[in-house]
């Protein structure tokens, strides 16, 4: 028979077994959760790919996505040129500027026969040149009328396809004063501002494809002991330059295919 002072004592541990009872099922949860984390991440990765290429494939969202898919850290990105949604060989991209040179060509041949317009392939992409005697009227940013279409054809033909351009302005080495300008660079600058402007407002592309600089006479074509040569130095240069440190004017071949690399930050 119990005694009666044992009757009466209360037990204050009794919340212990509860309280292990809950931290022990704690641990479990989060070790399910770091299990499902570390479950063969390399084909999570893949999951999203596949998605989005096949999206891309189908026609949906053909727009929906600037930036690839990146895998987790620690696993390798796929090798090639990242252009939109796709990753692309240097091989591919540079078929992809030739096509493009050959339908501008076609679309521009009446400037390109007058001179007006030149089209080559440089280092960093296609160089489509616009002489000023054929778009400017001598020391004026501004655009002929009569070139505004133009320029129109140029924009819409690069607006198909998914690299970025770079408006530059350049100049012979005249010395230039007027109302305007006070120096070669400010017109130049100031004349691929124009440009790049224009393309954003007939919507062409997205602004973030697009930038232009000002080169003055610092990045000459030709003599400028000629006016042939200063004529040809005139000029507004659109480069079609997908993100590489590709030389598209180098030859094709082996030594070519493994002389590129994306450009990345920190990269010298």
């Amino acid at each position: 028979m119990r005694s009666r002072s044992a009757r009466g004592r209360v037990n204050h541990d009794r919340w212990l077994v509860s309280y292990a009872d809950f931290i022990t099922l704690l641990f479990g949860f989060f070790v399910v959760l770091y299990a499902f984390a570390k479950a063969d991440q390399k084909k999570q990765a893949q999951i999203p790919v596949a998605i989005n290429s096949a999206f891309h494939a189908m026609g949906i969202f053909p727009g929906a996505s600037k930036d690839s898919v990146k895998p987790p850290d620690g696993l390798e990105a796929p090798t090639g040129i990242v252009t939109g949604e796709e990753v692309r060989s240097p091989a591919a991209v540079k078929q992809d500027l030739e096509r493009l040179r050959h339908e501008l060509a076609q679309t521009l041949s009446g400037e390109v026969a007058a001179h007006a317009v030149s089209i080559t392939m440089g280092r960093d992409g296609l160089v489509i040149s616009l002489r000023e005697a054929g778009f400017f009227n001598s020391g004026s940013a501004a655009p002929k009328p009569e070139a505004m279409s133009t320029l129109r054809q140029i924009a819409k033909s690069l607006g198909r396809v998914p690299y970025d351009v770079r408006v530059e302005g350049h100049t012979d080495n005249v010395p230039i004063h007027n109302a305007a300008f006070d120096s070669n660079w400010e017109l130049s600058a100031v004349r691929a501002t124009g440009i790049a402007r224009l393309f954003l407002e007939w919507r062409a592309m997205t602004p973030e494809r697009l930038s232009a600089a000002g080169f003055g006479e610092f990045h000459p074509v030709a003599s400028n002991g000629t006016a042939e040569g200063r004529a040809q130095n005139r000029r507004v240069d659109l480069i079609v330059l997908p993100r590489t440190k590709l030389d598209f004017a180098a030859p094709s071949g082996p030594e070519a295919q493994g002389a590129w690399r994306r450009v990345t930050d920190g990269d010298e």
